[in-house]
């Protein structure tokens, strides 16, 4: 969140206006980063497909059904009826086996993403369903809200070695709250490398207010993600 970013891609689409005063269309770095409850022109190059904002209709939103193209981990994704949800991919020209360590190991996220600032395992042995872990991201200030730390909390609900995992907790700042973030990663294995697919949402009342300024957040932290496990993943395997 220190440095700064085009503003979130063209193909990201939100579905409301906002009423917050216009300013300059730059974006921190990781900012509101993917939570687990983490820019364009940049991305042109590294983003496998269009990154892009879901849409679910009424009638999904009543049933709690799974939108169509939603990433899932055994069965399960993002919260259906979240006003503010995102997915987007990467192409990762690395093994399977190293991307997923880099991932998982929660503990080493400091190492390769300047966005996290620190984190704690609140138990111990490898990532598995029940896991739990404790980190913080700074946030900066919007229109509304203070620049803040978020201190997030995340609970992992599905995994599936080096297929999927799902997690989901609140994030908690300084005049900020993000009562429930639902974070879903994907690990496709192809023809030279991997396909990563992550998709996330967030919910309460506060981010609420205004989703289609949350979600310029949102994206370009995801997005930022997707580039800081691209980078370090490939650097190991050269």
């Amino acid at each position: 969140m220190t440095d700064t970013r085009p503003s979130v891609s063209p193909n990201a689409q939100t579905r409301t206006g906002s009423p917050w005063p216009s300013r300059p269309r730059t974006r921190p770095r990781a900012a509101l980063l993917a939570l687990s409850l983490t820019a364009s022109g940049l991305l042109g190059a590294t983003v496998a497909a269009p990154a892009h904002a879901t849409t679910v209709s009424r009638n999904e939103a009543a049933g709690h059904t799974t939108p169509a193209g939603a990433v899932t981990c055994q069965g399960k994704g993002i919260d259906p009826t979240a006003k503010i949800h995102y997915r987007t991919e990467t192409f990762v020209k690395a093994p399977l086996s190293t991307i997923w360590k880099l991932h998982t190991d929660v503990e080493g996220w400091p190492s390769w993403q300047a966005s996290v600032t620190s984190m704690k395992r609140l138990d111990p042995g490898p990532l598995r369903k029940g896991s739990r872990f404790r980190w913080t991201t700074p946030a900066p200030a919007t229109p509304t809200t203070p620049a803040t730390t978020l201190f997030i909390t995340s609970s992992v609900q599905q995994l599936q070695h080096n297929r999927c995992v799902r997690w989901s907790g609140p994030a908690v700042g300084d005049g900020l709250r993000i009562d429930q973030g639902i974070h879903v990663w994907n690990f496709i294995k192809v023809k030279g490398g991997v396909i990563v697919r992550t998709e996330e949402s967030w919910t309460g009342r506060q981010i609420e207010a205004d989703p289609a300024t949350s979600l310029t957040y949102l994206a370009p932290g995801l997005d930022v993600w997707l580039v800081d496990l691209k980078t370090a993943a490939e650097a190991r395997h050269r």
